[in-house]
């Protein structure tokens, strides 16, 4: 007879053939003894007996039954019925070890994928158990225990790491009151008053922080107080992670290369709703909390609207209380730190995690092996031929979680992400030679998969740290979600009613080929059953708009790094080129541009036509992008698949754009409508248009205007020396620097301006509005069209501001290092925002959302989703120019014919010329608007676009009407929250329901 304590066994390996009962086991019973006095044998035997059913969690993967024995009256009977999970019998035993119980004798019996586990359990004192409300305690207990967390009982992989704990032995007095704490704290949350907040802040200014309670300063005191925000988080995420478990719904899985989360402390605590409780304990100890929210370093883990989309779904799944996960990278330096010097553009890296993120919980125990390189063979398998892929390189993936709580609810859902490090077993080959110089380059190449967020994909180089990139991400997320649904369900026939997969652009379209490959591969499935699943499971959102922007793979590249996924890849491509030809013809032409490969001088991979053809449904981000996408883009394929095309307007969450960033804003719509629900239901915004009139709410509104703008002048006057009159139309465009976005044509405009006032005579010059006109963004390194762009704006900045003829009529700021926080200040300061995309180039713009609402007024172009903001706040409160998208093809025909402006030519001579400096680095930047090279219409638009900006003048100097304005914007936004966006997807594109935990 065998003894085995349950505390020496490793996790992976304690009673394999208990753990895995698909192997061969003995009909003979196995007996082991459980390290107790007098202690009776643990039996394991393969016979059947049926299940037990008294304490049950609602999808039947646990239940719990207490019994009374019949031969023993000493003892409890707890008969558990539960799927098969590495470590369960560990989970169990602990229960009863915390509890400070004893476990006298145990049987264990397989019943197909489910084992019958009976524990005949006494209490600290060798007794029965008869209380009633222990018991009930105790079976809860057992039940969120077994059927707990998704990640509870996931060991490593692909190395062992096992953690010892050794307990002291307790004695009778000692074990009976832990058995009594535990019961008694079981459902107890951490209290949210004054006294209970300031205990846990100082409590984690010495312990976490490491610094005395008496002398700490504001970036120690935010540190204690993010961990004691975190601790309340952490209890909320994992009460919705036991249910979500649970209840087993149909969960979606957001797939983003990028999440531009911004600061998470504000925003964390007001979706708690502890932000004024934190606020008075804070107060109490001598600190403010805004200037604590201060000290957070922005996550900067992507680049602009699309990243900050992805962050604004996040809040709005939580808060609808939808079963979702997010994935992506953990970027260690993240996206560029802009730092101007003489007006050029220089980046530095990010280093975001310098002191630390306490919102992210790294996950040792969660890790993924992800393989690259290497070669394909064939393998024989229960008589069948099946590919194996042989890796060449491997690396691990180790993920961090990062909680995402809702408004008004108890939910709050998981955003992993990961992070790369170095295989141990290669590591470990490496130093066993003695090559600590090999080890360490391994180390290095491993982790700078993670490093850096969009590396430099002009070489060969870069271009493959992108692929590994997206692959890495993919990879360690598809074995996540398998590895979920097969703790719980065993038939893929099942799969697509629990998985919906979102591909957020094509960065992650590669999870399709990666599910193929471990249906095929892994799973042993047949292609026709695997390729079923991915088009149930799959959907894409795109968000571009012109063919060129359109990812596309070296077939080399892809070959090299990722060989089996190029099989793959070809052999969907052929079963759909097989099938298109049944039903086109022999159209070469559409067979060619519909192929996922492209054939050329370099053969590429086209990732859009990859993930159009295998996912079930794809959406646009606004209405006039769906149309591009119709008739341009993806036309091919809408005839052939209309049903799959959807659009779905992009939007941002009123919680983050509102409420954190303007609060004396949020204050005044709750007082006027009677109520705070529009922040979960923002189509309640729609109240304010009963007011628009009531001069009692425009003082009210122009004073919020006012304290934000003063907010915003002494960021400027702090950033830049420049002091800047509140009496000015604050104007401000704040967005990535592109050719289409077109910041030079605002430049261009202020040049008019300053050109224009400069000529006046001191009576004219009285009756021009003035302005501060504010340009903020960040061009890419290798962008020098748009570093020129930033140049030329410092240039013409100097050029005014230092001007004594001009005075507070007109000031030019540039705002580096524009990111969440900035905007955060930047937008509800803003009185007027510009967006001067070229008609039919942008696709949504979530940019103009944020203005609009907080009641800042457009001047925009009839570009993406500002046509349906005109529809909802009205034409006249919305200052439109510029060519629409069905004419803008045509303008460009004109070229060398078409006429530009006398005012648009003079303003470009005067760059030309010198007149700001730079004239020969300028040169090239001129040349890029001139004649038939201003391909994106400047000059064709600069006349409608000086009358918009005449009737932004004429409405801000009535100021009645203006504030009517603002006030309309704000309440016609509510159409443009991620709530309707994530609403939308849920119910038409993922079939999802919510899944609310219960308080």
């Amino acid at each position: 007879m065998a003894t085995l304590s349950f505390s020496s066994l490793k996790p992976n390996t304690l009673f394999s053939s208990f753990l895995f009962p698909s192997k061969n086991i003995s009909s003979r019973p196995i007996i082991y003894t459980l390290p107790h006095r007098n202690t009776p044998p643990l039996t394991f035997s393969a016979a059947k007996r049926p299940p037990a059913a008294s304490a049950t969690n609602s999808s039947s993967s646990v239940t719990v039954e207490t019994v009374s024995p019949e031969n023993d009256d000493n003892s409890t009977v707890f008969v558990i019925r539960a799927r098969n999970r590495t470590g369960l019998l560990q989970v169990i035993t602990r229960v009863f070890n915390i509890l400070g119980l004893s476990v006298e004798k145990a049987t264990v019996d397989f019943e197909e994928d489910y084992f019958v586990m009976t524990f005949f359990v006494t209490d600290s004192r060798g007794n029965k158990i008869d209380d009633q409300k222990s018991l009930e305690s105790i079976n809860k207990a057992l039940i969120d225990a077994i059927d707990g967390d998704d990640d509870a009982a996931l060991s490593v992989a692909p190395s062992d790491r096992g953690v010892v704990v050794r307990k002291p032995r307790l004695d009778f007095g000692e074990r009976k009151g832990q058995a009594e704490r535990m019961l008694g704290l079981m459902d107890v949350f951490l209290k949210n008053d004054p006294i209970s907040l300031q205990k846990d802040i100082l409590h984690h200014v010495e312990y976490t922080v490491a610094r005395s309670r008496f002398s700490f300063d504001d970036f120690e005191a935010y540190q204690a107080l993010a961990h004691s925000v975190r601790d309340r988080l952490i209890e909320r995420w994992h009460d919705t992670l036991i249910h979500f478990k649970k209840e087993d719904p149909k969960r979606v899985y957001f797939l983003s290369l990028e999440f531009l989360m911004g600061r998470s402390l504000s925003n964390i605590v007001i979706n708690l709703g502890i932000r004024d409780q934190f606020a008075d304990a804070l107060s109490q100890l001598g600190f403010d909390f805004e200037v604590l929210a201060e000290q957070e370093g922005d996550a900067c883990l992507g680049n602009g609207g699309l990243a900050r989309l992805s962050a604004c779904q996040m809040d709005s799944l939580a808060t609808l209380d939808y079963p979702a996960v997010g994935y992506g990278l953990r970027y260690q330096y993240g996206l560029f730190r802009q730092v101007i010097v003489d007006g050029f553009q220089h980046e530095q890296p990010d280093y975001w995690l310098n002191f630390g993120n306490p919102w992210e919980i790294e996950r040792i125990h969660i890790t993924y092996p992800v393989k690259f390189y290497g070669t394909v063979t064939d393998e024989f398998l229960n008589g069948e031929k099946c590919k194996v892929w042989v890796p060449g390189e491997m690396v691990e993936a180790v993920a961090y979680d990062n909680p995402i709580p809702g408004y008004g609810t108890r939910n709050t859902i998981n955003l992993r992400l990961w992070a790369a490090k170095p295989s141990d077993q290669h590591d470990m080959e490496s130093f066993n030679t003695g090559d600590y110089v090999d080890a360490v380059v391994n180390r290095q190449r491993a982790e700078s998969i993670s490093s850096i967020l969009y590396p430099d994909d002009r070489s060969y180089q870069g271009k493959e740290l992108r692929l590994k990139q997206q692959y890495f991400f993919v990879s360690a997320s598809v074995q996540d979600i398998f590895r979920r649904f097969k703790d719980t369900h065993k038939k893929f026939d099942e799969f697509p009613e629990k998985v919906a997969l979102q591909l957020n652009d094509t960065h992650p379209s590669l999870a399709i080929a990666e599910v193929m490959r471990v249906l095929l591969d892994e799973e042993h499935l047949s292609w026709h059953r695997a390729w079923d699943i991915i088009c149930k499971i799959f959907s894409f959102t795109t968000h571009t708009v012109s063919p060129e922007g359109l990812e596309k793979i070296p077939v080399d590249l892809l070959g090299n790094l990722l060989p089996r996924h190029l099989q793959i890849i070809y052999d969907i491509n052929f079963n759909f080129v097989e099938e298109l030809k049944k039903m086109i013809g022999l159209d070469y032409d559409r067979l060619t541009r519909m192929s996922i490969v492209e054939e050329g001088a370099v053969k590429n991979i086209r990732m859009a036509n990859l993930s159009v053809i295998c996912s079930h449904t794809v959406n646009g981000v606004s209405r006039l992008h769906s149309e591009l996408l119709r008739t341009k883009l993806f036309k091919d394929f809408y005839d052939l698949w209309p049903h799959k095309f959807q659009y779905k307007t992009n939007g941002v969450t009123q919680r983050r754009w509102i409420v954190v960033s303007n609060p004396s804003l949020c204050a005044l719509i709750s007082k006027w409508l009677g109520t705070e629900a529009w922040i979960r239901d923002i189509d309640l915004l729609i109240g304010l248009r009963d007011y628009a009139t009531n001069a009692e709410l425009h003082q009210e509104w122009k004073m919020v205007k006012k304290v934000n703008k003063i907010r915003l002048a002494e960021y400027i006057e702090a950033m830049s020396g420049l002091k800047v009159s509140l009496d000015a139309m604050f104007d401000v465009q704040t967005k990535r620097i592109h050719e289409y976005k077109r910041q030079l044509l605002n430049i261009l405009g202020i040049i008019h301006r300053y050109d224009c006032i400069k000529n006046m005579d001191k009576n004219d010059r009285k009756k021009v509005v003035p302005r501060v006109c504010i340009i903020g963004g960040k061009a890419a390194p290798g962008y020098e069209i748009a570093k020129k762009v930033i140049k030329l704006c410092h240039a013409v900045a100097e050029k005014i501001n230092n001007d004594n003829d001009i005075g507070d009529l007109l000031k030019l700021v540039f705002i580096p290092d524009y990111n969440v926080s900035v905007a955060e200040m930047v937008i509800p300061g803003a009185d007027l925002s510009q967006h001067l995309s070229t008609a039919g180039h942008e696709a949504s713009g979530t940019g103009s959302m944020k203005f609009l609402m907080n009641g800042c007024l457009l001047l925009a172009t009839a570009d993406g989703s500002t046509i349906e903001m005109v529809e909802e706040i009205g034409q006249d409160n919305v200052f439109l120019f510029g060519a629409k998208a069905h004419e803008v093809v045509a303008l460009r025909k004109k070229g060398p014919t078409l006429k530009v402006p006398l005012q648009f030519s003079r303003v470009v001579r005067m760059i030309r010329d010198g007149h700001f400096g730079f004239e020969d680095y300028f040169k090239s930047l001129c040349d890029k608007i001139e004649g038939t090279s201003d391909y994106f219409l400047l000059g064709a638009d600069f006349m409608s676009y000086l009358e918009a900006q005449a009737a932004a003048d004429k409405a801000f100097v009535d100021e009645e009407r203006w504030i009517k304005m603002s006030i309309l914007s704000a309440a016609g936004s509510g159409r443009f929250s991620s709530d309707r966006t994530i609403q939308e997807y849920a119910e038409n594109t993922w079939d999802i329901q919510p899944c609310r935990c219960p308080f």
